[in-house]
């Protein structure tokens, strides 16, 4: 079968790369090694993780919140099995999203492992052992990550675990230990906290989320506190074991002093690597560095002509919505159109709560650049929305050009964090400056007015309310 595009990859890079190319008039093709379409976000991922995330708050706050608010009940039990029941039939309904979506563009699914023969040639190895070869004049390799696991580190899938297996597990754990206080890690973390595990961060860099604006990891470590978290940070893990009904971790502590923390689970979160295993990218002739594939910056057409890679497997951002503005991308640059993406305006989201999120510049990169700036800070605690519904903690904090005023960064830990960076997203799109977010009118009373009231703060230090 000949196509114009195919598509190596079901998640949200190469869904959406496939349906853009088929509203382009391109007959398209996807490829996907397992039976449901969505990939690593849609079905061990994004969504089954705010799934979880979603259920151990409402459990949290019927436990901690509901009789201040007037609501008497008996004391609720964590049912586990149903927990993972709901989160199964959301990600089901997404598979059946995305499959209505093929249907309705007319893309041909194949489900099958995906290798190259030669450029424009891909074997479909079938689960049923028996092979389909497909050709098509234009390839975008879309096949995403894997997590990152260090052979010291045994990981077995029943101790010592990733993200995967921690949203399938059967048991609260007792202790569970985190190896890494990134996004995934504080995610997965704050899920067995609010359901009554103890948990234990062990992070290699200063703080949590530490690619972040650094206010943000102070601010989400002291909300993460409150669960009854606790955190080893400046520490680097040497060997993990699996004893039997526990787990041992050793390391070196930040005092360079030998550590040893010991749980019934170890769940590891120290990064993803690109997914281009068994790809036979040697026989196409395309080139990866470091196991990503090298693209043109502009294009992300890799070194061979026709064949494009976006998300996990090329260089950047490990987000999901990076990839899907990828795949709409070379999609219509294969079509002759000329997109673009501001990757400095791809926002970032951690979905703990209070959630975390941020687009542009840190405070530490815009020292480091020795860029002169101004921060404007504003609390959810001096918020009218945030005091009626309980939840004060966090702050926006805007950083603008000292000179020119143009907003360089927004970063915000607060309820609805994650929808609220929109609104930074499209300001910072039009390069608008701090006095322009301060001059729009938002509603009273919302979490919003905390983004217009950090905007005050940095344009002459003019904060309203506190």
């Amino acid at each position: 079968m000949q196509y114009d595009v195919t598509v190596i990859g079901s998640g949200p890079g190469g869904y959406v790369a496939a349906i853009r190319a088929a509203q382009l008039g391109m007959k398209t093709a996807i490829i996907e090694k397992y039976s449901v379409l969505g990939g690593t976000c849609l079905n061990v991922g994004c969504i089954p993780s705010k799934a979880l995330l979603d259920s151990s708050e409402h459990f949290y706050n019927a436990t901690h919140h509901f009789a201040e608010h007037g609501i008497q009940i008996q004391a609720p039990v964590v049912n586990l099995e149903q927990m993972m029941a709901r989160k199964k039939g959301v990600v089901e309904k997404m598979n059946g999203g995305i499959n209505f979506l093929m249907k309705k563009n007319k893309i041909s699914v194949y489900n099958g492992f995906g290798s190259f023969v030669d450029k424009n040639t891909i074997n479909i190895k079938k689960a049923d052992g028996t092979d389909e070869k497909i050709t098509s004049g234009k390839v975008i390799i879309a096949t995403g990550s894997k997590p990152t696991i260090l052979p010291f580190m045994n990981y077995d899938k029943k101790r010592i675990i990733t993200s995967t297996e921690a949203l399938n597990l059967t048991e609260i754990p007792k202790h569970l230990i985190v190896i890494g206080a990134g996004v995934i890690g504080a995610e997965l973390g704050s899920v067995y906290a609010r359901l009554g595990a103890k948990v234990t961060f062990v992070e290699f860099a200063d703080s949590m989320i530490p690619t972040m604006d650094k206010t943000m990891g102070k601010e989400l470590q002291k909300s993460v506190k409150k669960l009854g978290a606790d955190f080893y940070f400046n520490t680097k893990v040497t060997k993990i074991e699996n004893l039997g009904e526990e787990v041992a971790v050793t390391a070196d502590g930040a005092d360079g002093k030998p550590v040893e923390i010991k749980g019934d689970y170890c769940l590891v979160c120290i990064g993803r690597r690109a997914y281009v295993d068994g790809l036979n990218l040697e026989a196409a002739g395309v080139i990866t560095d470091r196991g990503k594939v090298v693209v043109d910056e502009h294009t992300l057409e890799t070194n061979v002509k026709g064949i494009y890679a976006i998300g996990d497997v090329i260089r950047g951002a490990m987000l999901a919505h990076k990839a899907e503005e990828e795949g709409v991308l070379v999609a219509e640059t294969i079509s002759g159109q000329k997109p673009h993406i501001n990757y400095n305006l791809i926002p970032g989201v951690v979905y703990t709560w209070p959630e975390v999120a941020s687009v542009g510049q840190t405070e530490e990169e815009l020292k480091s650049k020795g860029v002169s700036y101004k921060v404007g800070q504003f609390p959810f605690k001096a918020l009218g929305r945030a005091t009626a519904s309980g939840d004060t903690d966090g702050l926006v904090k805007i950083l603008a050009d000292k000179e020119t005023d143009e907003v360089l960064g927004v970063h915000i830990i607060g309820a609805r964090a994650a929808d609220m960076i929109a609104e930074a997203v499209t300001a910072m799109e039009f390069r608008a400056s701090a006095e322009d977010i301060a001059r729009i009118s938002h509603a009273h009373p919302t979490y919003m007015e905390a983004v217009k009231e950090a905007a005050l703060a940095a344009t002459e230090n003019r904060a309203i309310h506190v």
